[in-house]
């Protein structure tokens, strides 16, 4: 069982990136398995022998391709932009990321065009008020091809005329659904054989299940960077405000063409509080200056929007429920500094309609929105712990935090974010990581 598992327990944005670098120094390849560029991370690392601390923002490719060692492999179950992905790698690559020869991707992978991006604005605009507040990524459009069967895949690039003759049907579907919106089907034809989009991408283009089984196999350490996080889930999430793939430990298994037994260690990263973009349910949101310390202080703004997150209390009915479905071994706690400042805070631990208990996190939206929530009050540590190095060293009102939390889910925090950079990760009971 050499697979280990990093996924989001939250709606998104824990931190999951800065632990997926820390693993890749131990790991040989780093697989995504799910989502598509819509998914951001952003990490901060110092780069070149005068270790210049340098932020690279990671959307579609897989963190742990950070550390020089660590193989990345963008699995079937990603939904692939290719214009996206050379200039996510170009970038990397200008700042001093050397990523030749040491990314993959599956030739299953299904792939999202500019079209999929347009449809995804109009779909939003169809739904008016109702609006689900996507990333207009094309990554729903697209994972809905996928789903009704027109989807077209990464191997399918390379016999042209095939290529085309798919490509032109599947655009006049979308002009029959949506009206002749402005678009240049055959430029985009073009875009990918003359201006050698599909050869430039060959050399990256493997058979993924073979490749992963044959790494297992060999002994090789896997590690899987989930994408978006459980809350977002297709199935399990506040649906229908949710992204359009499985972001569980399931979609870990269809993702990568991997059985459960191959995986060893589940790993869930949880922010201190909660945060969440875009449309949809959030009940302990707080539309208050509580609200706007944690987006200030947290510098709450998407990795690949840009948009304001919103802020609110730990919700631990959505990380029971988190547990329940994902099964994690381990948790990492992140972004705890951002507490620091305050008297003190409040834990989400119950959800009451008409005074009752419910047993778990409810699917319908509108029994959501008649929850009371029942928090539990702690006090704040009223110190700085940036610079603290051991969870010993923290200040007992933090490691009451930590500890409450982790007796609630019966899972253990094995890390603890402390700050943006690499170094500022605890491990409890030992020091921080250099």
């Amino acid at each position: 069982m050499t697979v280990t598992v990093v996924l989001g327990a939250q709606w998104g944005d824990e931190g999951k990136g800065k632990l997926v670098d820390l693993l890749s120094a131990d790991v040989d390849v780093c697989a995504r398995c799910a989502g598509g560029n819509n998914a951001g991370h952003t990490i901060v690392v110092p780069v070149g022998p005068e270790h210049v601390k340098t932020t690279f923002a990671f959307h579609l490719l897989p963190s742990g391709l950070v550390n020089p060692g660590c193989i990345g492999v963008i699995g079937s179950g990603v939904v692939v932009h290719i214009p996206s992905f050379f200039a996510e790698l170009d970038a990397l690559q200008s700042q001093g990321l050397d990523c030749t020869d040491r990314l993959f991707i599956s030739d299953r992978a299904h792939l999202v065009f500019d079209f999929h991006q347009i449809v995804d604005g109009l779909k939003e605009v169809e739904l008016g008020g109702s609006s689900i507040g996507t990333t207009k990524k094309g990554i729903g459009p697209a994972y809905s091809a996928k789903a009704s069967r027109s989807g077209l895949r990464v191997h399918h690039l390379f016999d042209h005329d095939t290529f085309a003759q798919k490509f032109r049907k599947v655009v006049e579907g979308r002009f029959k659904r949506y009206g002749h919106f402005e678009y240049d089907t055959e430029g985009e034809i073009i875009r990918y054989k003359a201006r050698a989009l599909a050869e430039r991408l060959r050399p990256y283009v493997i058979d993924s299940v073979v490749y992963l089984h044959k790494a297992v196999a060999e002994g090789k350490r896997i590690l899987v960077e989930g994408a978006n996080a459980l809350m977002l889930d297709l199935d399990y999430g506040t649906y229908p405000y949710v992204t359009s793939s499985s972001t569980t430990i399931g979609g870990v298994c269809t993702g990568l063409g991997i059985p459960p037994k191959m995986i060893g260690t589940t790993i869930g990263v949880i922010k201190a509080y909660t945060t969440r973009v875009g449309g949809g349910p959030f009940p302990t949101e707080q539309l208050n200056d509580v609200g706007v310390h944690l987006q200030e202080v947290g510098k709450e703004y998407g990795t690949t929007t840009g948009r304001r997150r919103r802020c609110g209390w730990l919700d631990l009915v959505v990380m029971k429920h988190s547990c329940l479905i994902n099964g994690y071994d381990k948790l990492n706690l992140t972004k705890l500094d951002i507490l620091d400042d305050l008297e003190e805070i409040k834990i989400a631990v119950k959800y009451l309609v008409s005074e009752k208990e419910l047993s778990g996190f409810p699917a319908d939206l509108e029994l959501l929105a008649k929850v009371d929530v029942q928090y539990v009050t702690l006090p704040g540590w009223k110190t700085s712990i940036s610079t603290i190095t051991t969870f010993d060293a923290l200040p007992d009102k933090c490691k009451e935090y930590v500890r409450f939390i982790e007796e609630y889910l019966g899972v253990p925090i094995e890390w603890i974010g402390i700050g943006p950079s690499r170094e500022s990760m605890l491990k409890k009971g030992r020091e921080t990581t250099q």
